[in-house]
């Protein structure tokens, strides 16, 4: 197969993908390369294996706001000049939008939400979440050219060394946008950013009083963690930001440690949260499905069991 082409607009997920691709490489001894690093140095992806670090000299004009068919289009010149045949892309939301436009531009098969690929037989195989994360199913792409969209946290970052790679400037030819930017609104965000949590406290709907949010707030505060949530937290009772959100709806998380405060365990939530290293669950209900992939469980009252721990752990 030809070069494998990494991009995302966020480092970190970049750093991932490019510990990917080299494994990719290695197997089938294709080449690295690296498109449009944004504001991160050059330097800092050559240290994390990208053997090219492709960089605008012409056309970056085009790309100061992100619009996904500029993007798309200078990604497919990246990738005929890189001779990639297979692209990574992070499965953020610009990302999402972004794969669908750059396989239409290269005639390639495309693939969004992966959690694993391997080439096989010169092919490119993607597993991914299916039926809302009830199963995990694998998928095929049978063209010359793939684009797979891959879910943050999927891989572990690239281990920094030595940058044996070179910067490579391109001309990029872009027509301007028809999408004119008129005006620019922020929304509100949340300053913390759980996927990077080492510990994580996350409540869901039984915690029946916003009142009692900081109790999950005081527990975390002593472990060092983040509050986070299930979706209908966020979403209908607004007791905490989207952005705090676990699961398929959410973010997917890996944190050394997760304690579970009257979640029942629904798939869309444990898909985020599965992979941590331990995982414990505090729910009233004995036959709540988070036990089942729970290290340790009490059946009891969070609102009696959280304030023992704290107390347990003030001592």
């Amino acid at each position: 197969m030809g070069g494998v082409l990494v991009f995302s607009e966020n480092s970190r997920v970049s750093f991932e993908l490019l510990n990917k691709a080299a494994e990719i490489a290695r197997a089938g001894g294709s080449t690295v390369s690296l498109a449009l690093p944004g504001k991160e140095p050059a330097e800092s992806f050559l240290k994390r294996g990208a053997q090219k670090v492709y960089i605008p000299r012409a056309g970056q004009e085009a790309l100061q706001d992100f619009e996904a068919g500029a993007y798309a289009e200078a990604l497919a010149q990246i990738a005929q000049a890189a001779g990639a045949s297979l692209i990574l892309l992070g499965c953020t939301r610009r990302g999402k939008e972004l794969a669908g436009r750059l396989a239409q531009k290269l005639a390639a098969g495309c693939i969004n939400d992966a959690i694993d690929l391997e080439v096989k037989d010169g092919r490119v195989v993607c597993r991914r979440y299916a039926l809302g994360g009830m199963t995990v199913m694998t998928q095929e792409i049978g063209t010359a050219a793939a684009v797979v969209s891959v879910m943050p946290r999927a891989f572990d970052p690239a281990p920094e060394g030595e940058a044996a790679g070179e910067v490579v400037e391109i001309d990029l030819e872009i027509k301007p946008s028809r999408v004119r930017l008129v005006e620019r609104q922020s929304k509100a965000a949340d300053s913390t950013d759980i996927s990077e949590a080492e510990v994580l406290v996350c409540v869901g709907k039984g915690m029946e009083h916003r009142e009692d949010l900081p109790l999950a707030e005081e527990l975390a505060g002593m472990l060092g963690g983040e509050v986070a949530c299930s979706k209908p937290v966020a979403t209908d009772q607004k007791w905490l930001s989207e952005d705090r959100i676990v699961g398929l709806s959410g973010k997917k998380c890996k944190p050394q440690l997760a304690i579970c405060l009257g979640i029942s365990g629904q798939v869309q939530f444990n898909v985020g949260i599965r992979d941590a290293r331990t995982l414990v669950a505090v729910n009233s209900d004995p036959n709540a499905y988070i036990f089942q992939i729970s290290d340790y469980g009490i059946v009891g009252d969070l609102h009696e069991v959280v304030p023992r721990i704290i107390s347990g752990l003030k001592k």
